[in-house]
């Protein structure tokens, strides 16, 4: 049993109710297969756990079922067939939202990801997708680059956050005023030192106008599994927010262990400091993928970290500064 699932089983125990009103920065409402318990379900999980609002994405690949495969896979990791990319996840995620009532809408942040990153004609499926859709999008993303085992898996050319038909991406959504999304890992499964730390500051460098949300600050489980925590990830982190006042970051589930909280589920004092430092450019998220069972036990795990935090942070970080992220809004002052 690892440390955060002991840590889940104990808050199993706490009433959510009791739980700090926070909005998820980072929910994909469908898994690798496409399936999800459902948006009406999702926002029954939101309620009894007293979550605001989510930003929803889907998925931008889906699992290839294979004709000589033993059984249906369930994860993209169920097997060695290959992910590719799914132009569909789009509509289909506009096609749930309009199936709520207008209230439940406004709570769910939809987030545009159905492309494929190393074509360089993506941006114009962008476009289509933002003229198709009017004054519906929230953002782009979750782009995934440099995912360890996903992007081993799916199918053509590698991924990487500065490639020319991204950058073309993210300079699109700034003229839209889009926060986007990127997942780019610092460095592979068995590399310590941060290979692929310099494809991340080119992106950032080449779309300065881009809001961009730097998922898990660029940590994944399977990394985790085989080095362990980063070293230094808390300094690169800080470094990257000095350089670049564009680049946001989300601590969401692969964050809070082993970096945010200790062994003994104590908040990490150095990034207790970190985050009251930067106050504005931190998000949370629980990363859920279609099944939402265990969302409040995910987003109430965080409760310690905040509670350590000033309470005007913990408040920005647990909910404002997502709101502050999505389109026409100004970054709001610490004292609001």
């Amino acid at each position: 049993m690892t440390r955060l699932t002991a840590l889940l089983l104990l808050l199993i125990a706490i009433p959510l109710a009791a739980a700090r009103p926070t909005i998820d920065a980072h929910l994909h409402h469908v898994n690798f297969l496409h399936d999800s318990d459902g948006l009406e379900t999702l926002l029954d999980a939101m309620d009894a756990a007293d979550i605001e609002a989510a930003v929803v994405l889907g998925l931008p690949v889906t699992k290839k079922w294979e004709e000589d495969a033993p059984r249906e896979p369930r994860y993209y990791m169920g097997d060695e067939a290959p992910v590719y990319y799914y132009s569909a996840a789009d509509p289909l995620l506009i096609a749930a939202l309009d199936a709520l009532p207008a209230a439940q809408q406004r709570r769910l942040y939809p987030f545009m990801s159905g492309f494929n990153p190393t074509d360089l004609n993506a941006v114009e499926h962008v476009r289509r997708m933002i003229e198709a859709y009017p004054n519906r999008w929230q953002g782009i993303g979750e782009i995934l680059t440099r995912h360890d085992d996903l992007t081993a898996l799916t199918d053509g050319e590698t991924a990487r956050a500065n490639h020319p038909a991204l950058i073309a991406v993210y300079r699109l959504a700034a003229q839209h005023d889009l926060p986007v999304l990127l997942h780019s890992n610092l460095t592979s499964k068995r590399e310590r030192s941060f290979i692929y730390l310099s494809e991340l500051e080119e992106a950032l460098a080449a779309a300065p106008d881009t809001r961009f949300i730097w998922a898990h600050a660029g940590t994944s489980a399977e990394i985790h599994r085989h080095q362990g925590a980063l070293p230094k990830l808390g300094e690169t982190v800080e470094q990257l927010l000095k350089r670049y006042p564009n680049l946001y970051v989300d601590l969401s589930w692969t964050v809070l262990e082993p970096y945010l909280l200790d062994q003994e589920g104590r908040p990490d004092p150095d990034w207790v400091a970190l985050v009251s430092r930067w106050p504005q450019r931190f998000v949370i998220g629980s990363d859920v993928v279609g099944r939402f069972g265990n969302l409040g036990n995910i987003m109430h795990s965080f409760e310690p970290f905040l509670a350590a935090l000033p309470s005007a942070v913990a408040d920005r970080v647990a909910r404002k500064n997502v709101q502050a992220l999505l389109p026409g809004q100004a970054a709001m002052p610490l004292d609001d």
